[in-house]
């Protein structure tokens, strides 16, 4: 008797479902089953959507003014509560929406029931959730928007300064600065518009699909809809309550953008090192070594490329979470919050502090000039000019500055040390208006094409992503 008397205290301590259990869950199941820990994260958001339902019940007259009142009042005091005093953590209340709902109960009594009428956990976690990823898009936005005004500014420093564009980590041709910090505009501004289409594309509310197929209540779910910004009701309950889409679209977004940073992290790390010596990074953005007295290692650029990785991670696990489950709610989908949490502070992270160590980073021009004047980057504006002003094929113009880049070798100079009467000496019809475009200036110059790195067209870029960008915010 005393077992069964124990049991049923165990079974009673969950007052929101236990009414059809005899016996109370394990320890082990309580703690599984609990996400407390990690979902009390949005706290704020369950409040404002829990705020946005008691309206509109009473508006249905499904609540009256009086009991709308009090859970008005009983929300107001538990939001000034966690905001103060953090979210506490019962498992056995298992999630955020049971804890505000508990609390509810004990500042307001049996009318906190009333709360739930026409609602489900299942519709609850879709909009509280929605709502978190739309807060957490629109803050990366501003972060993105802030890294872009930091590369236009660094970009617009640097329009002339001529540096050695890549290939294969190869010097293929001289290129600016300004034109190369543009490409990683380019990338931010891609990155913006897949976080903008998937704010747009999610920005619908579940609220009132109840558990799976809608509610017999006198309901009106656009009302809640417009409350809490969204642009529209879901259209069809199973789907709303079973779609984690949006959870996935901003975790491909998250994905591609840390690629993006990974990337300009690893050039910076490069960069940096003494055989490039391209940048100096400051001391903020750098740390030494507990031996080696002189290092000044570009930490902060490692950590977001490694950060990546596991963005990556926190993709690929939600992907495989959903990938076999049947509608419309599983519990597996408990676990679709800790990857985008997790992948939101580490990309915040990564944005914020690769925006300062570009703001803060000192470009070495004299360096990256005299990089760019090796490799003979030149070659191709010899064979460019061949087809341009002598008419020849490019392939046979390919072929004789194939043989002035290994002439330029033998000798240990740059193509434009050749003399005339060597160049000559390769094609008869080569003359000393060549000269006018072997140096790296002239080459820089003469690549006017749209999106060109000719500083004209950098500029031009420049003035039309300033535009584009609009005043700051």
């Amino acid at each position: 008797m005393r077992s069964r008397a124990i049991n049923n205290r165990k079974g009673n301590s969950n007052s929101m479902w236990g009414g059809r259990f005899a016996e109370g869950p394990s320890a082990l199941m309580r703690e599984i089953n609990a996400s407390i820990t990690f979902d009390k994260r949005l706290w704020r958001q369950d409040i404002a959507a829990s705020r946005a339902h008691a309206a509109m019940l009473s508006a249905q007259g499904i609540l009256s003014d009086d009991h709308l009142d009090g859970i008005e009042e009983g929300l107001d005091r538990i939001e000034d509560e966690y905001q103060a005093q953090g979210v506490p953590e019962d498992v056995s209340l298992e999630d955020i929406h049971m804890h505000v709902e508990h609390r509810l109960t004990e500042l307001i009594g049996p009318v906190a029931g009333r709360l739930h009428t026409a609602r489900s956990r299942n519709d609850q976690v879709a909009t509280d959730f929605r709502l978190w990823v739309r807060d957490s898009i629109d803050e990366i936005l501003a972060g993105l928007r802030n890294m872009q005004r930091v590369l236009i500014a660094r970009a617009e420093d640097h329009v002339e300064t001529i540096m050695p564009g890549f290939t294969h980590l190869q010097i293929a041709q001289p290129v600016t600065l300004g034109h190369h910090l543009m490409a990683y505009y380019e990338m931010i501004r891609r990155d913006r518009s897949r976080f903008e289409a998937a704010r747009e594309r999610m920005n619908e509310s579940p609220l009132g699909a109840a558990a799976l197929a809608g509610t017999s209540f006198p309901i009106d779910r656009e009302a809640t809809a417009l409350a809490l910004g969204f642009d529209r009701a879901t259209a069809n309950s199973l789907d709303s309550v079973s779609d984690r889409d949006f959870a996935l679209d901003y975790l491909m977004a998250a994905t591609q953008c840390a690629l993006h940073l990974s990337r300009m992290a690893e050039e910076f790390i490069l960069w940096a090192s003494q055989p490039f010596s391209f940048v100096g990074l400051s001391d903020s953005y750098s740390t030494g070594s507990s031996i080696m007295p002189q290092k000044r290692n570009p930490d902060a650029a490692e950590l977001v490329r490694g950060h990546s990785g596991r963005i990556v991670g926190a993709m690929t696990s939600l992907v495989v979470t959903m990938k076999g489950l049947p509608l419309a709610y599983s519990k597996d989908m408990q676990d679709d919050k800790q990857p985008v949490f997790e992948a939101h502070d580490l990309l915040t992270l990564s944005l914020a502090a690769m925006t300062g160590m570009i703001e803060e980073a000192s470009f070495k021009a004299d360096r990256m000039r005299a990089a760019a004047e090796t490799g003979h980057s030149t070659a191709t504006d010899l064979a460019d000019w061949l087809v341009r002003v002598k008419d020849v094929p490019f392939r046979e113009a390919h072929h004789i500055t194939g043989r002035a880049v290994k002439m330029a070798e033998e000798r240990q100079c740059p193509l434009w040390e050749l003399p005339a009467e060597a160049l000559r000496e390769i094609d008869t019809r080569i003359d000393e208006s060549v000269f006018d475009v072997l140096s790296v200036d002239a080459s820089v110059r003469s690549r006017t094409s749209h999106g060109g790195t000719a500083p004209d067209q950098v500029r031009l870029r420049i003035r039309e992503a300033k535009k584009a960008l609009g005043p700051e915010q």
